[in-house]
């Protein structure tokens, strides 16, 4: 829908962000992964909601969260949001959410000056 939006322009500003903030959420809070973060016998296999989020273990969520807020972990952070070809698609359509809401309120800038 969102893909649809920007190529015919039949939708505003104001839907494309809104389109644009719940694929962000879906891909990076709902979409269905491995969790991926490190434990100690290496990464963890079980299933999590999202690229963002651990699995059913609470130490795993924080850990994901965490690495966003530090610069020193970004490296992890990049590693585990493209391990394997799904956590690639949803980091992918993730990043690529965001930039369509940044696209969005620009345009919505735009219109509005006119």
């Amino acid at each position: 829908m969102l893909i649809a939006g920007w190529l015919t322009f039949d939708f505003g500003p104001v839907v494309l962000q809104a389109l644009s903030a719940v694929s962000t959420f879906y891909f990076f809070f709902n979409v269905p992964v491995w969790c991926g973060a490190q434990g100690r016998g290496g990464t963890c296999r079980n299933n999590s909601h999202g690229v963002l989020m651990g699995c059913h273990l609470r130490q795993h969520k924080w850990q994901k969260i965490k690495m966003i807020f530090w610069s020193a972990r970004w490296a992890r952070l990049r590693q585990e949001l493209f391990q394997n070809a799904t956590t690639t698609l949803a980091s992918l359509g993730g990043i690529l959410a965001v930039t369509s809401g940044i696209a969005a309120a620009l345009r919505r800038r735009v219109v509005a000056t006119r």
